[in-house]
């Protein structure tokens, strides 16, 4: 299996008005055990999908605050094992120090973000509130960040059953776009692959195929992206989250609709910003998650 072995045909039989026609083959998504390891030391164990797996290090590196810049890890290394592959990334010194005594390991299924972590207190920790104050996107841009997430993915258009992430500038549209089987794991993918570009996720909104869970709030926010569009609803927790955090939260994207759970601010369109409240102002009610 190779970094690229994204998909594999399998076969199958279909049973259809209580006939069984004959077999056939299709593409399924694939899927293997990644080990996260930090300076010799497995930080965490993924089921993800084997492809972009330099940039899934990274970007997990940076949106669970291992790292806090692309230059503290040193070094990076995909090597292929028996029954998966280990991402050895090493940091510099100062970091591995705050690994050490933070004593996280993860261990879980497809794009689990939170197994492991040992106390409430390491589950919710405090945010930077994001400094993008005067950033605004377009409400049509939200339609057509969905739309073009949906068309540019690949791997899902071949197999099915992956989600997947992607970073929408205004005025330049999707500028990149990550799969995987799990959510997380898109996440974390597209985080390290616009890091590697230069650009800065401050500068747009990601876009995500899935619910919003509060852990990728928090990966989100981490990232300094102001805004986190999903086709799917939000967790209460996420919604207070992103709402302390600063973070412009929209789910439940269509073409046609859209609904806003926090910063509705940062939506350039005077009539959607005043007629919907912030879960942040206890004398108005928000919107029912």
């Amino acid at each position: 299996m190779s970094s690229a072995d994204a998909a594999r045909p399998l076969p199958y039989r279909r049973v259809r008005h209580g006939s069984v026609l004959p077999e056939a083959r299709r593409d399924l998504p694939d899927e293997c055990a990644v080990a996260l390891s930090f300076n010799g030391t497995t930080q965490a164990v993924m089921m993800a999908t084997p492809q972009d797996l330099a940039e899934f290090g990274v970007g997990f590196a940076l949106s669970e605050g291992i790292a806090l810049a692309r230059a503290d890890i040193e070094s990076i290394e995909v090597v292929q094992l028996a029954n998966g592959f280990d991402v050895q990334m090493r940091l510099a010194e100062p970091r591995h120090q705050a690994l050490t005594s933070r004593r996280r390991t993860a261990l879980g299924p497809v794009g689990c973000g939170l197994c492991g972590i040992e106390s409430i207190a390491d589950a919710l920790p405090a945010l930077p509130p994001l400094a993008t104050a005067n950033w605004q996107l377009p409400a049509d841009d939200i339609a057509g960040a969905i739309a073009a997430l949906g068309q540019g993915q690949a791997l899902r258009q071949q197999v099915g059953a992956v989600h997947g992430a992607g970073f929408w500038q205004p005025g330049r549209g999707l500028r990149s776009i990550r799969e995987d089987v799990g959510r997380h794991n898109a996440l974390d993918k597209l985080i390290g692959a616009v890091g590697a570009t230069g650009e800065d996720l401050a500068s747009g909104a990601i876009v995500i195929t899935s619910r919003v869970s509060v852990d990728l709030v928090q990966k989100s926010v981490r990232a300094g992206t102001p805004m986190l569009i999903a086709v799917s609803t939000p967790t209460a927790l996420a919604v207070d989250v992103a709402s302390a955090a600063g973070l412009t939260l929209i789910a439940l994207a269509r073409q046609d609709s859209f609904e806003i759970y926090s910063r509705p601010d940062r939506v350039a369109t005077s009539a959607v910003a005043h007629a919907v409240s912030d879960p942040q102002r206890s004398d108005t009610a928000g919107p029912t998650p």
